[in-house]
């Protein structure tokens, strides 16, 4: 049996990348997957995947991110596990950015994540309990240069998740944060990843020697998503192969 049997998971941006990752590894553990992204064909792709059903949303609509659970609970009843993975970056020094960006990178990791936790966790709590799992980024407690915007944007969900862990833990809710280090994905190489130098150069720099891989963030996150962790509330981890160490 598996830890996650009978509950349900919401997992915004699982359409590629760490999000289906995590999709990957919650539904191995029982869950039926509600695979959420703004674009819909992936989102559909993860979802046949993973024996789940996809929900096309933009988590930068709140508009769009309550329909999205209303659908959810209309079609399972209940919401037990919500994993914001959702992210997007642009990198680069922080006086050449472009101040039109910074809004877009704002809304999709720090508003998105304040979106769907405002629609789910009264929900959570009327149903008496719940997991919530934020993924940030080591950005968000070290710096990263190049992404100040996004380090500001995942310094805020850090905090975010702690104050939320707190006002819920007496509905039975756990809220945790997951910030992934470097990782094979399509952001990745859209970051700058694609340049075999630079990779080389930043793999040398990780005492595990490689870079993740979509299941060790997923494993994670399913273990804090599970009933494993119940006591572990406020906390963040860092799946990083050792790159930064707290």
């Amino acid at each position: 049996m598996g830890t996650l049997d009978g509950k349900t998971a919401i997992v915004t941006g699982a359409g590629r990348g760490l999000g289906r990752g995590i999709a990957e590894k919650l539904a191995a553990a029982g869950a039926t997957v509600a695979v959420t992204d703004i674009d819909e064909t992936t989102a559909k792709e993860t979802a046949d995947a993973v024996g789940g059903f996809a929900v096309a949303t933009d988590v930068t609509s709140k508009e769009s991110v309550d329909a999205m659970v209303a659908a959810v609970r209309e079609r399972c009843g209940r919401i037990d596990v919500l994993v914001n993975n959702a992210g997007w970056d642009v990198v680069g020094p922080f006086v050449d950015s472009d101040p039109g960006l910074w809004g877009k990178i704002m809304a999709i990791n720090l508003y998105g994540v304040l979106h769907t936790c405002h629609a789910v966790l009264p929900l959570m709590a009327a149903d008496g309990g719940g997991a919530v799992v934020n993924l940030a980024s080591d950005a968000g407690r070290v710096g990263s240069s190049g992404e100040a915007v996004y380090a500001a944007a995942k310094g805020g969900v850090i905090a975010f998740t702690k104050t939320i862990a707190r006002e819920h833990a007496r509905h039975g809710i756990t809220a945790n944060v997951v910030c992934p280090g470097p990782s094979d994905t399509p952001l990745f190489a859209s970051l700058g990843g694609d340049n075999p130098k630079l990779v080389e150069a930043l793999i040398r720099s990780i005492p595990l020697r490689r870079l993740a891989q979509p299941a060790d963030i997923g494993a994670v996150v399913a273990f804090l998503a599970s009933p494993e962790a119940e006591y572990v509330t406020g906390q963040t981890v860092s799946v990083s192969g050792g790159l930064t160490m707290s």
